[in-house]
């Protein structure tokens, strides 16, 4: 039986234009998002976040589902344009996180704040976005400000959840907010990115609880090759998916392939001295957020050219400088996301990790899959699958950790069905339903599980 360390901490996820909605109440100012999901075609069936779940309104029934379901941690994050819309202080945005930090440790359950989960402020994008360096700045002054209001009671600060989105389906390929198509620009937010979370680092530790931890989440891409022929294709792939955050991040450095594969888009000129330093900084946990592998391999240059990298088409690639690399359909089972179901490349990724970064612990910052849910007649929502993935993810990480990965914890995605980006309310990564028009919320077999996990600190036999 899979089995994980004594103070395994067990938790689960949102994120704030995810669920929050009250997208114009109470002083927030507009994001990248409420430009993305108001424009016309850009998101599936006209969805908006401007409801989502109503968590805003609904704080106190969501933390008593948390509290029920017995995790040790939650993880949200906070959208900057509620609390800093236009660069000045928004004091009833900070009173909400204020209540829900508050909320959290009254229900003895650790919070776990991500300050950047996509929401830019608009105005900051309307001066250039994250490939503008002053963006970087900015970001470090929402830091502080929020550490300085509840820094005293976050246990965790997550910098940015994955920044590769941020930077290549915001900047490169169009299908994120804010819909961008440029990738010399791409670059630069990547390079914009790490440099911001290192300078928020610096912030918060300036002013946060002295026993508050620091991280940052990726979305790490494991990617294995069809053949070893294809070992080029899998660098190259590695260098932009991976190796450009890991490398400043972890290592103080950029890779000099990446550097080299890009020099037709980028001189990498926005690099200045001492910027890789300051991205370098010490992290107590690094955030992993996991679905499914990447396959890829070399293009032959004349067949048609796969590209079933798991992202959705737009109207350029995010995969800047892999023009001669083919992502590969890979086997089934799927999600509704169309993503194939392989846990044993979280085990590979933990234990790559591992091997790499011996002295950075990690921790699974999100996991879980979208099902087409069925509500039966009395009620209950019997999600087998979600089920039988989750059983399969936690095994994986269980392995990791029998193989020497120090892995700290498991956030599931996501406490509730949300507003999925592009994809609208079409795609349910809940836990917990919640009922298009109504809001209901509803346990799903999925969560009552994962409520006994949670209290037995193990998986069922």
């Amino acid at each position: 039986m899979p089995t994980f360390p004594e103070n395994f901490l067990w938790g689960t996820a949102t994120a704030a234009y995810q669920v929050e909605g009250a997208w114009n109440e109470d002083g927030r100012g507009p994001s990248i998002w409420d430009t993305f999901s108001h424009s016309p075609g850009l998101v599936a069936n006209g969805d908006t976040g401007d409801v989502a779940c109503d968590h805003y309104h609904r704080l106190d029934e969501d933390l008593d589902i948390l509290s029920a379901l017995g995790v040790g941690a939650y993880r949200f994050s906070i959208s900057w344009p509620r609390v800093r819309p236009n660069g000045t202080v928004n004091r009833p945005g900070l009173d909400f996180y204020e209540r829900l930090v508050d909320g959290l440790l009254a229900r003895g359950i650790a919070p776990v704040a991500t300050l950047y989960h996509w929401d830019l402020p608009q105005e900051l994008e309307d001066a250039g976005g994250w490939p503008n360096r002053d963006t970087a700045y900015r970001f470090a002054e929402y830091a502080a400000l929020m550490g300085e209001t509840i820094g005293d009671r976050v246990a965790t600060w997550i910098t940015l959840n994955e920044p590769w989105c941020s930077a290549y389906l915001g900047y490169a390929s169009g299908v994120h907010a804010p819909a961008r198509t440029e990738p010399a620009a791409a670059l630069a937010a990547v390079h914009h990115l790490n440099l911001g979370h290192g300078l928020a680092v610096q912030a918060l530790r300036a002013v946060a609880a002295p026993t508050a931890q620091m991280s940052v989440t990726l979305n790490l891409h494991h990617v294995r090759g069809v053949s070893e022929q294809d070992a080029d294709a899998v660098r190259r792939v590695d260098a932009v998916a991976n190796r450009a955050f890991l490398g400043p991040m972890l290592e103080g450095a950029y890779p000099r392939d990446l550097i080299a594969d890009t020099a037709q888009v980028t001189d990498w000129s926005f690099v200045r001295d001492g910027d890789e330093a300051t991205a370098c900084q010490p992290l107590d946990v690094l955030g992993v957020n996991y679905y499914n592998p990447t396959l890829v391999r070399q293009w032959d240059g004349s067949s048609d050219r796969a590209t079933s990298d798991g992202h959705q088409d737009g109207a350029a690639s995010p995969w800047i400088a892999c023009e001669d690399v083919e992502f590969v359909q890979q086997p089934g089972p799927y999600t509704e996301m169309g993503w194939n179901i392989d846990e044993t490349g979280l085990t590979e990724l933990l234990r790559r990790l591992h091997r790499d970064y011996p002295g950075t612990p990690t921790m699974i910052t999100e996991n879980g899959a979208a099902f087409a849910d069925v509500v039966t007649p009395d009620g209950r929502i019997h999600d087998e699958r979600r089920v039988d993935y989750l059983r399969r993810h936690l095994t994986a990480v269980a392995e990791a950790i029998s193989a020497g990965a120090d892995v700290r914890g498991y956030f599931l995605w996501s406490l509730m069905d949300n507003f999925e980006w592009a994809h609208g309310y079409a795609k349910r990564f809940g836990i917990i339903r919640v009922e298009p028009d109504t809001l209901e919320r509803t346990w799903k077999d999925s969560a009552h599980w994962y409520r006994d996990v949670v209290a037995a600190g193990k998986l069922p036999g």
